[in-house]
């Protein structure tokens, strides 16, 4: 593998005049924050503070943050559409740094596909080294719905994904919901449980690198109960770190789309036989392009939230079929199947449009992860830091989202007022005593171009949500913490540039946390339970009324604040 080099934009060595706007803008916020020059120097930035640091205080790394996706699927999936190329190729042309191709599991995709992608990925990693390519697989979760499963570069990086696919995946066992061969859902969730154990034991005898787990639109089906959830957190918190906050598929409501539904992210189904009980039936749609558990305030994923430990969201593409574009699948040669192949023909273009309800990734949806930059150089006898690094900032829940390229950059901190220094960023945790103040400090750098639709997006407000942590849920079904509730909203309209909100707290006698979330303002409601809790949150839309570029919204990762002394 070559030497991992600094994306263009933050490479000192690349001329302004070689980066298209975006990348402009992005080496600003670097220039701006001092991470830019001087500051690549070799051990010139901290060290990142640990998550689980017991000092009073403490503070975080200045960060870069990289953008990317962690749910893209190509001709080595059964069902979608797009050579690995072509989708490298978009990536790079939206801005991505970084991203996961997790093709669905299957047996030609096994003994085959996973193969002869690595290759590939070998041979773009050489050519591109400025640009972060994983390889995954789309596991189907005994009993459950998919996730995400990555390994850091390295020699058995995809012999890991095969022996798990083989051994693990509810498909290629009959363990998924609803099917005939599985009624035992206890020997399910055990077998998934199982299979997250294995992935942990992998990285702990250092068989691979680095391995991540993140849950796939949960709510999509209503199979991912609770229960589950947080069982697979419990397994292996290092290797579960979160849950996608909103699916792929955002151009599924665009007006004059013709698919299942018209609805954002493909949500249509109701609560079947397989479905947890707990969930209504409202759940099954999109709220702003997010998923029931990540959009209601005091819903599932604050549930999980006020356990005090933290659940990571992303966003992503999910690409299979790209909304309005002109390629078909091609024909298969006789005799040939994906069971035999591993892949499906590469596409084909012609002169109309085909359906889809996709975005290329980074078209859309962006998950920005905060990571230390001076430098990308290979390890010894380990993977290259910049793969490393983007899942170390993934673990430690350095992360925001947002959609329809709503913000250029966005920058958290909660620190003491009696403390100097930078304070503690997105999914960290300072101790502090009751009754202390501290400053919540929210630094927006508004977008600076057109998004790939043709539209500047314009912030209109932002969002502070606090909820108590209590502990370990007593049910471990309970998907509500009745607790967390919008507590201030800052109106933003007509603000550009770099700005700083400043937001006093004060530490009562319980530990809480606090997060965010803001959007274009153009599409809001009482939120899913009730105007006390969230009263102008995200809504659904009606079918073929969800135009995802005028309903953007970004979401960021909790800071944790621990009482001494508190309950």
């Amino acid at each position: 593998m070559s030497e991992q080099q600094l994306p263009d934009w933050a490479d000192p060595s690349v001329s302004p005049a070689a980066l298209d706007p975006q990348g402009v803008s992005r080496r600003g916020l670097l220039r701006s924050a001092g991470l830019f020059g001087a500051a690549f120097a070799v051990g010139s930035l901290a060290t990142p503070a640990t998550a689980d640091s017991r000092r009073l205080g403490g503070d975080d790394p200045r960060l870069a943050y990289l953008v990317g996706d962690h749910h893209i699927h190509s001709v080595y999936s059964h069902d979608a559409k797009y050579t690995f190329s072509q989708l490298a190729q978009a990536s790079a042309k939206y801005g991505l740094d970084w991203m996961v191709f997790n093709e669905h599991s299957n047996f030609g995709h096994a003994n085959y596909g996973a193969q002869l992608e690595h290759q590939e990925i070998l041979k773009a990693r050489a050519e591109n080294p400025r640009q972060l390519i994983f390889q995954g697989l789309e596991w189907y979760i005994p009993g459950a719905e998919h996730a995400t499963v990555f390994a850091a570069p390295g020699r058995h990086e995809v012999d890991l994904l095969t022996k798990f696919e083989l051994a693990y995946d509810g498909k290629l066992l009959g363990y998924t919901a609803g099917s005939p061969t599985s009624p035992d859902t206890a020997r399910n969730e055990a077998h998934a449980v199982k299979a997250i154990k294995w992935l942990a034991e992998q990285r702990r005898t250092g068989y691979v690198d680095d391995v991540l787990v993140l849950a796939n639109h949960p709510t999509r089906l209503g199979i991912d109960s609770p229960h589950e959830m947080r069982n697979w957190r419990d397994a292996a918190p290092e290797i579960v770190i979160g849950m996608e906050g909103a699916p792929g598929a955002q151009g599924g409501g665009i007006p004059g789309w013709v698919g299942s539904g018209q609805q954002r992210g493909e949500y249509t189904n109701k609560p079947s036989e397989n479905s947890f009980a707990g969930y209504p039936e409202n759940a099954y749609v999109l709220y702003g392009g997010f998923d029931w558990m990540t959009a209601t305030v005091g819903g599932m994923w604050d549930a999980m939230l006020a356990e005090g430990r933290l659940f990571t969201i992303t966003t992503n593409s999910d690409v299979h079929r790209v909304v309005f574009d002109t390629w078909k699948n091609g024909d298969w040669a006789p005799g040939q199947n994906f069971d035999n192949t591993g892949h499906i023909p590469d596409p084909v273009n012609t002169d109309s449009q085909q359906p889809g309800g996709d975005f290329w990734p980074g078209q859309f949806s962006r998950t920005h992860v905060g990571v230390t930059l001076p430098h990308y150089l290979n390890s010894v006898g380990g993977a290259p830091i910049g793969y490393r690094a983007v899942m170390a900032g993934l673990r430690a829940g350095r992360v925001w989202l947002d959609h329809g390229h709503l913000l250029d950059g966005l920058d958290v901190r909660v620190k003491r007022d009696c403390d100097h220094g930078p304070g503690v960023t997105m999914g960290g945790r300072i101790r502090v005593r009751k009754g202390e103040k501290l400053t919540l400090s929210v630094t927006v750098t508004t977008a600076s171009r057109a998004n790939p639709h043709g539209i500047l997006p314009e912030l209109a407000h932002v969002d502070v949500i606090r909820g108590a942590v209590r502990g370990s849920a007593a049910d471990r079904d309970d998907w509500r913490a009745p607790d967390t509730k919008v507590v201030r909203t800052v109106d933003v309209s007509g603000r550009k540039g770099t700005y700083t909100l400043r937001i006093p707290l004060v530490a009562g006698d319980e530990s809480f946390y606090v997060r965010l979330r803001g959007s274009d303002g153009n599409r809001n409601g009482t939120g899913y339970l009730g105007a006390s809790i969230d009263p102008h949150g995200p809504i659904p839309h009606v079918p073929g009324n969800g135009d995802p570029w005028v309903d953007t919204w970004f979401y960021a990762n909790p800071v944790f604040v621990d009482v001494v002394g508190g309950r």
